[in-house]
Formats: C-alpha cells, structure tokens, sequence
C-alpha cells in the first residue's frame, strides 16, 4: 500500500473529511499543529459548504500549497513562482479527474447523490494528489517539511 495512504487512512477514520487531510498531511510535515488552519479548512467538506462543488483535494490543497507560496501578512510577499505552483496543481488535478471522472466536483468524483466520501475513491486520489502537491513544491525549490515561516 502506498506510503501516503498509509499516512490518509487514519485520519479518514477519525473523521476529517478530504481538505482537511490535505491539511494535517502538510502540518505533520512541518512537524506542528494548527487546530484553527484544519477547522477553517472543514469549510471545504464535500465540495465546498457539502454543495457538492469543487473537490475538497483541490481546494484543499490549493490552501496547503499558499501555506508555501502565499501572503499572509502585510510584510510579506508571495514567493516568486506562486501562480505557478498553484496552476501546475490544479492543472494536474482537474487533468486528472476529468479524466477518470468526467469532472473534478465531489458530485462527478462520488457519483450523483453520493453525501459521504468513499475511501477506496477518495483516499487514492488523496494519495496521488498529496504526492503531486509535494513534487510540485520539490520542482519549486521548497521542501514539505519546512514551512514559509522557517
């Protein structure tokens, strides 16, 4: 089994929905906890709002990758290659899931009035997204591990 699914699974099973994930993926890397960061992300659960909407991975991980490459106070900047990143991401993702989904909704993802993330789904999309957000950050010249502050 994948090294990242390993790391998905159980934290599927305590519950947090997929942008949440995406969060605690990033925070166990830099090797901190932010209960605030992961709440605010539970506001993208199940395609935003649980609409239905824009997959939780996606958006998710396009909040994680800014953790990296966004501004976040009035004294900074964003790193240099921000778009970039975040546009090689989304880019891959819709690719993606366009292409074995037809979309990259939680609806076309899960399948129409699907309300709970299926896991033998989700968690190897997760999977192959946390791994592309992080060769993402590699070709960038940035490291999971450390975070913008460090």
């Amino acid at each position: 089994m994948d090294e990242a699914l390993m790391d998905i699974l159980p934290l599927a099973a305590r519950g947090y929905c997929c942008s949440q994930i995406m969060g605690l993926l990033a925070l166990t890397a830099q090797g901190r906890e932010d209960a605030d960061l992961v709440r605010a992300l539970g506001g993208l659960c199940r395609g935003v709002a649980e609409s239905g909407g824009s997959c939780g991975i996606l958006t998710g991980g396009a909040c994680v990758l800014s953790l990296y490459v966004g501004r976040g106070a009035d004294n900074e900047t964003p790193h240099e290659r921000a778009a970039l990143v975040l546009s090689s991401f989304a880019d891959w993702f819709i690719e993606r899931t366009n292409r074995e989904y037809g979309g990259s909704t939680c609806t076309a993802i899960l399948g129409e009035g699907v309300t709970k993330p299926d896991m033998s789904r989700c968690g190897n999309l997760l999977a192959e997204a946390w791994t592309r957000l992080v060769g993402i950050l590699a070709e960038n010249g940035l490291d999971v591990s450390v975070g913008r502050d460090a």
